[in-house]
């Protein structure tokens, strides 16, 4: 299949203006595949050749203005289309679909439970070709008319509101115009809840095995919709621009969500059958703002090319997270986006692989979809913080409204954007945006204190980088109050980097703390003097937003050689028992978890970590006996359950069903305490098939998939591998469960032979399955405990020497070099 590049885009759009799409869809046609008849209303501005796109398992008929084509005449994805003349032109399309189980394209689902089925539409970043013909890039917007045939008993979802007009017909009302990634159908026996906010038909919808879940949160998530619906509408001149605002939770979905105008598909997790924390309430939260957000930001008002992808994500992005800050009860989200987001957006930043938010030159879409990564969101997010801090927001959302004023219903580039931001503001924007946006890295930050007279002092801040950065800095005395350990904030001083000058500060602080609020996207340092305070008194830090930063920059500095991680551990293991915020909680016990103790660490080393990380899960429990904090005992358990490197305690919970002293053991609990004992050794077959008959859901599936691939059984692992690597029959959703099954570090000796079976074995299903399963091959399917410098030599001569998929190749170079890495930190830590 040809991918489209931009040049070939610029061409088309040139020659091309597309009015509008027609299409018909049965969904009535069986298991396989599907029948689509689209008509394409265009015009030529010249006379010249084109191509439109579509992926079909059988193309059955092609006419151009009455005229047929030759169906034979199709090359790969392409069905060119010669000699147009200038003026008006219509193109119909007769073909049979294939449904994806891979989570492209039309995607179809039977629900295990009560074996309903469902089908919906994923049709980023290039995918709409595997539903029905279009002219596929972003500037050849157009009006799409949508009508579909479907079993009796389903209800159709579309962009605009639908109308059962009988026997299974629906008829979705006509869009604005839009471009053909954002086309969305749903249809299956949805449960849904509806109502209306200032006029406009508002909608939940899920499968029917999660009714009683979607009802039990429906509330909180209307709640949130109307909240975030009106702050918009406070923020931006621009009335929300579409018909009605549905909200469907689909299953096996391959992102968080998709930005469907009118109908925005969520992963189906976040219908939650378990217990969730606060903070995982708050994530959910945030998506919702975060996509509502682009029916301005990429809806109304779309990129031209996939080079301004930080358009879409990064504007909805940090929109997501200050709107919910601003209109709803989650007011620290930003902790949360400095926790996990932000060391998305650094990790990736520091690979071979980065870009810049807005890279000057992406040539085609298989590239293009590389770039949706912790650049184009956390970074991209954390840089507009930046500018809002640097421009004031009053400024920044004027220059906004201009822009959607501008290009609304159009396309647009950095560089219109750009111009709409100076018009707003005597700053030198442009200058801002080359050096933010054009470059890579992170600036790194480090403080030095600098004795005057009369016992004051003076901080200057040498930045490794070349950015200009707007801070906050934090000075911080002991309370020498009866509770001692308490950190007081004296003064928060406004930097302009690079500096003119040193800066007094007065007096010595116990804790100078550089990006405190964390408006800046830098890595900072410590001086002595205050990294002596952090591992004392750390936890005395009065804001989470804050100790956010300081453990940001810990992880940091265990990355990059510069701690020891045990010495994370013990800063973890001293301040984390009397950690308030949930998000840190989490973040430091999944960093603990995942990169030093399984891959920092040596095997060695890890059975000490894991009882210091069980210790520390102990005194979580112990102090959350009084049930005041139910998220906080929640993640201790599940961390608990995540370390155990003996079966007894967390069996007997199992067989208890409970937590002493609670929680008791939910599906999501109980399939986790299975997969950990199988990773021990200490559960057999007949005891998943006895948790899956418990639970017989889709989740379920996934658990047993997992628990499966986790016993330590060379049977096992060789019908995980064939599953994977042999077979095309496992789902997305399937195939990552498999995968993360499969690799242990307690397992190491056992899957040995299977590390150079990787390389050879990933790349023909990367190529046979495509890019959703490639990302998954490189993800989840990596052998990431296997740190040592063989594992590095066969992952590099395999980038040298086969030529993996777009997709795979860029997995792996970012695995190789995370391998790299944890073999730098192995090596820096150990003694002279």
């Amino acid at each position: 299949m040809s991918v489209l590049t931009r040049d070939e885009a610029q061409t088309r759009a040139e020659l091309l203006d597309v009015h509008r799409y027609t299409i018909e869809l049965d969904l009535t046609g069986g298991d396989d595949t599907f029948d689509s008849h689209t008509r394409i209303a265009f015009s030529a501005r010249t006379d010249g050749d084109t191509f439109v796109e579509i992926k079909p398992a059988e193309l059955r008929s092609v006419t151009l203005d009455g005229h047929p084509l030759d169906p034979r005449d199709l090359d790969g994805n392409r069905l060119p289309l010669k000699n147009l003349t200038a003026g008006e032109h219509e193109l119909r399309v007769h073909a049979a679909m294939r449904y994806s189980r891979t989570g492209e394209g039309m995607h179809r689902f039977t629900d295990p439970t009560d074996g309903a089925t469902y089908v919906y539409t994923q049709l980023f970043l290039d995918d709409v070709q595997r539903v029905f013909a279009a002219f596929d890039q972003p500037d050849l917007k157009a009006v799409f008319e949508l009508s579909v045939r479907a079993p009796q008993e389903w209800t159709v979802l579309a962009n605009g509101i639908t109308e059962h007009t009988g026997d299974g017909h629906w008829r979705a009302a006509a869009t604005p115009p839009i471009s053909t990634y954002l086309v969305a159908v749903a249809a299956g026996p949805w449960h849904s809840v509806r109502t209306e906010h200032r006029g406009l038909p508002f909608g939940l919808h899920c499968r029917r095995s999660l009714a009683p879940y979607l009802d039990a949160d429906a509330d909180e998530l209307l709640d949130i919709t109307r909240a975030c619906y009106d702050r918009y509408h406070e923020k931006f001149d621009e009335p929300y621009p579409f018909d009605s605002y549905d909200q469907a939770f689909v299953p096996e979905f391959n992102a968080g969500a998709m930005e469907n105008p009118g109908l925005v598909t969520f992963r189906d997790e976040f219908v939650y059958r378990s217990a969730v924390t606060d903070t995982e309430r708050q994530t959910r939260a945030m998506v919702v703002a975060h996509e509502m957000a682009h029916m301005w930001f990429g809806d109304l008002v779309t990129l031209k090319w996939w080079d301004d992808i930080w358009l879409n994500e990064s504007f909805a992005e940090y929109m997501g997270y200050q709107t919910l800050t601003e209109a709803t009860r989650f007011t620290d989200t930003w902790t949360d986006f400095g926790v996990t987001r932000k060391a998305w957006g650094y990790d990736a930043d520091q690979r071979p692989s980065t870009h810049p938010v807005a890279p000057e030159a992406v040539d085609d879409t298989a590239s293009a979809l590389l770039n949706f990564d912790g650049i184009s969101y956390a970074k991209g997010a954390g840089a507009l913080r930046q500018l809002v801090a640097w421009l004031g927001e009053k400024d920044f959302l004027a220059g906004i409204n201009t822009h959607f004023a501008r290009h609304r219903f159009a396309n647009a580039t950095l560089a219109d954007f750009i111009d709409s931001l100076a018009g707003a503001t005597e700053r030198d924007v442009h200058a801002w945006a080359d050096a933010w946006l054009r470059t890579t890295g992170v600036d790194t930050l480090t403080p030095h204190i600098a004795p005057g007279d009369h016992g004051t002092c003076a901080l200057t801040v040498d930045r490794a980088g070349g950015r200009p950065h707007r801070i906050a800095v934090g000075l911080y005395d002991r309370d020498l109050g009866d509770d001692g350990g308490q950190l007081v904030l004296r003064e928060r001083l406004h930097l302009d980097l690079p500096q003119d000058g040193a800066h007094p500060v007065g007096k010595r602080p116990a804790l100078l703390l550089l990006n405190d609020g964390d408006l800046t996207y830098a890595k900072v340092r410590f001086d002595p003097e205050s990294f002596e305070t952090v591992r004392k008194d750390l936890s005395g830090l009065p804001a989470p937003l804050s100790r956010a930063v300081v453990w940001n920059a810990l992880r940091d500095a265990v990355r990059d050689g510069e701690l020891a991680p045990g010495a994370y551990l013990e800063t973890a293991r001293a301040h984390l028992p009397l950690e308030t915020d949930l998000a840190i909680v989490q973040g430091v016990l999944a960093f603990a978890a995942t990169h030093i103790t399984d891959r920092y660490l040596t095997p060695e080393e890890r059975p000490a970590a894991l009882a210091t990380l069980s210790e520390l899960c102990r005194d979580l429990i112990r102090r959350t006996e009084d049930g005041d904090n139910p998220g906080l005992r929640l993640i201790a358990v599940r961390h608990r359950i995540g370390v155990a490197a003996h079966p007894d305690t967390i069996a007997a919970w199992l067989a208890d069903g409970t937590v002493p002293g609670g929680p008791e053991l939910d599906p999501e609990l109980r399939w986790r305490v299975l997969a950990r004992l199988a990773v021990l050794g200490a559960t057999d077959e007949a005891a998943i098939a006895a948790e899956l008959e418990r639970d017989p859901s889709a989740t379920g599936q996934e658990g047993a998939a997992r628990c499966r691939a986790a016993l330590p059984d060379p049977e096992a692992k060789a019908r995980a591998w064939e599953a994977m690597f042999g077979s095309d029959e496992l789902s997305n959703y399937l195939f990552a469960a498999t995968a993360r099954g499969f690799w242990q570090p307690e397992q190491a000796d056992l899957v040995r032979e299977y590390v150079p079976r990787y390389y050879a074995d990933a790349i023909p299903v990367a190529e046979r399955r495509g890019p959703a399963i490639a990302a998954a091959v490189g993800r989840d399917a990596f052998p990431a405990h296997a740190v040592d410098a063989d594992t590095l030599r066969l992952g590099e001569e395999c980038l040298r020497d086969a030529a993996p998929t777009p997709a795979l190749r860029r997995a792996l170079v970012d695995q190789l070099d995370d391998l790299a890495r944890a073999l730098r930190v192995r090596e820096s830590g150990r003694p002279a």
